[in-house]
């Protein structure tokens, strides 16, 4: 018979077992509070920043934003997240990438423009998905690749035919340097007749002009889809003269498509008091109309030296170019400017411009009624200036974007960029911008769309998550889709920071931040405004390179519009735009201001806006006092940013220009 168990190991028994069963719960609640499929994420009241980052990218349309909802405010320290899809989460930051809703642009709607618009964006949210899963240092070149791509060769030499297979342009990867020279030998043709010449005026019914001209420039990279790329010396003679009827040179410079003010050297050497450019005149004399004099003059002053005669002679030289013959010109580098010799005598000079060194002409172009022989260059730089040892000494924290203000702020400027535009945007942070970041109602950020490229759209990547400061709009970015980013800068002014105004305005566009606050000032509180450099009854060009079709714009006018490198309207204005772009209402055209000009006269139809015309919101170039200045280089932009330091705002110019009021609005000649 067996005996019953004692009473203290039947204890035992039962504390053992309640032991492993408390142990098991605890194991799988650990496991249950661990996994990330298990775990149910709870809002904490104060914490929307955070939040915020795990909100994911829909560019279809579903999820948050599809519902309607209003984007959150970033996390508290922008600069420190990435747009990283792979691994941890597939989502996205709304104050790196807009949350502007592209599948709002159906390619079956009407009209060219949105058909074109809804095929970049489809473009676009592949190549950003592209963009998404690459690694930060997927795109870091090896030390010796690198130093490879950055050997640029110290001479180019290239025969006639070679110049011409390589449609008349020579390649400088590195640009120039103090004392790099181009020596090209060519022959200038015959004159030929021209009805249409761009160098002087022919009336209906005269008879045709003879012209012989040829211009030698030396270029730099585009700046802009669809732009020209910035002349930074253009060398122009006119062997037949224009309106002046005598042949003449004429230099300048051209930035964005928009001409300096030219240096014409018309025969007479430059007066005594004129600025000199390394001790040497800016323009030499030569005979305007003896050319026989010329051989004279020329034949006496080698008598003269062959006898030892110690009296000085002046020798007149003729006009450096004759049709027919052959010449050899030289360009060299100085310290002050770039020099012109023509057959071994020295024909003008020309100083640099503020604004254009001598590392942005990576290109050599020669045309016009020229034939060319040989070009030469010598003592270039071998080390190539490239962005990415700069792109690394400019990243330093001081030019970060602060974290979002949590209370709606008073002016939300967006700023339009493109993906390849470093050196412009580093010059908006550390000009005027620091102004706006250091404001606690002001807040700017630079809109950009995807590059072409992918190196681009991978360096972009980088300096959006460290800078903080920048919203891609996922499209691929073309010079007729710049409305988009108007409207993505409308959503972010109005859903993401909830501004009283919103600023539109260009990367090459200097602001003088207080200045504009205080013309918006003068205006009472609540009304809706639209403040800018406005167009009054202007008409569309229906002919030439900026032509528009009547499929385009079938109006015979434009309406009311400011230009389109700097101008502010109201956040009711905004929103109207944003609620008709999100409900398939909004009308698109491929001129952006036009385009808020239109959205601005249909939302006056229900509500009075107020229009504020100011010439100080310049669209070519800068006047004193002015409120913004465009087609302003990175380096002037630094300039302009010292003067207002000192308390002057007065423009940066190598040489003066004298603007005039046209049509209500501000150019010069």
């Amino acid at each position: 018979m067996r005996r019953p168990p004692a009473a203290g190991a039947t204890c035992r028994r039962f504390a053992i077992r309640g032991f492993v069963a408390v142990f098991l719960v605890y194991v799988l609640a650990a496991l249950a509070l661990e996994s990330p499929l298990l775990v149910v994420p709870t809002p904490v009241p104060g914490a929307g920043a955070a939040t915020a980052a795990s909100r994911p990218l829909h560019l279809d349309g579903s999820g948050e934003r599809g519902r309607g909802g209003a984007p959150a405010r970033p996390l508290k320290r922008p600069h420190r997240e990435t747009l990283s899809a792979a691994g941890r989460s597939s989502r996205r930051l709304p104050g790196i990438v807009s949350g502007l809703d592209l599948r709002r642009l159906n390619a079956t709607r009407s009209g060219s423009l949105r058909k074109v618009a809804a095929e970049a964006a489809a473009a676009g949210a592949r190549v950003f998905s592209e963009l998404q899963t690459l690694a930060g240092t997927v795109t870091e070149l090896d030390a010796t690749g690198e130093e490879e791509r950055s050997r640029c060769p110290h001479s180019i030499v290239l025969t006639g035919d070679e110049f011409r297979v390589k449609g008349r342009t020579v390649e400088l990867p590195c640009g120039l340097t103090l004392g790099s020279y181009i020596t090209v030998a060519a022959t200038p043709r015959a004159a030929h007749a021209d009805r249409d010449p761009k160098i002087t005026l022919v009336r209906e019914g005269d008879e045709p002009i003879m012209v012989s001209q040829f211009m030698m420039e030396l270029q730099g990279l585009k700046t802009v889809d669809g732009e020209d790329p910035p002349r930074i010396l253009h060398f122009n003679p006119r062997l037949r003269g224009d309106w002046s009827g005598k042949p003449v040179i004429e230099q300048n410079t051209c930035y964005r498509m928009q001409w300096g003010t030219s240096l014409r050297c018309e025969g007479w050497r430059s007066r005594a008091d004129e600025e000199i450019v390394d001790g040497m005149v800016k323009c030499e004399k030569w005979i305007r109309d003896d050319e026989e004099r010329s051989e004279q003059s020329k034949t006496s002053w080698w008598l003269n030296r062959l006898i030892g005669r110690t009296k000085k002679v002046s020798v007149d030289w003729p006009y450096p170019f004759v049709e027919d013959r052959m010449f050899v010109l030289t360009l060299t580098a100085g310290l002050e400017g770039y020099h012109v010799n023509v057959d071994g005598r020295h024909v003008t000079s020309f100083p640099y411009r503020t604004g254009f060194v001598l590392e942005d002409a990576t290109g050599l172009s020669l045309n016009g009624d020229l034939d060319v022989q040989s070009v030469f260059a010598g003592t270039l730089p071998t080390a190539h200036p490239s962005f990415s040892p700069q792109k690394h000494l400019e990243m330093l924290p001081i030019w970060q974007a602060p974290p979002l203000p949590d209370e709606p702020i008073e002016i939300f400027i967006g700023i339009l960029s493109a993906g390849n535009h470093f050196a412009e945007r580093m010059a908006v942070r550390k000009t005027w911008m620091s102004a706006a970041q250091k404001s606690s109602n002001v807040v700017a950020r630079f809109f950009v769309a995807l590059n072409g490229r992918k190196e681009v759209n991978a360096e972009l990547k980088k300096e959006a998550e460290f800078f903080g400061d920048i919203v891609i709009v996922p499209f691929m970015d073309s010079y007729d889709l710049v409305v988009l980013k108007t409207v993505a800068i409308c959503e972010y002014g109005v859903r993401v920071v909830s501004a009283r105004y919103i600023m539109k305005c260009d990367d090459d566009n200097f602001v003088r931040l207080e200045s504009v606050k205080d013309e918006l000032k003068k205006i009472p509180r609540g009304k809706s405004l639209y403040v800018g450099n406005m167009n009054y009854h202007h008409k569309p060009l229906r002919t030439g390179k900026w032509a528009v079709t009547y499929e385009e714009w079938p109006e015979e006018d434009y309406p009311t519009y400011a230009n389109g490198p700097g101008y502010v309207i109201s956040s009711d204005i905004a929103a109207s735009i944003v609620s008709e772009f999100t409900a398939h209402k909004l009308r698109l055209f491929k001129m952006e201001d036009v385009s808020m000009g239109m959205w601005v006269e249909r939302f006056n139809n229900t509500r009075h806006v107020q229009y504020v015309h100011s010439i100080k919101f310049c669209q070519f170039g800068c006047i004193d006092d002015y409120y913004t200045a465009h087609y302003q280089s990175p380096r002037q932009m630094l300039c302009l940013w010292d003067k207002l330091q000192s308390g002057k705002a007065q423009c940066c110019i190598a040489a003066a220009r004298v603007f005039i009021r046209i049509n209500l609005k501000c150019t010069y000649i």
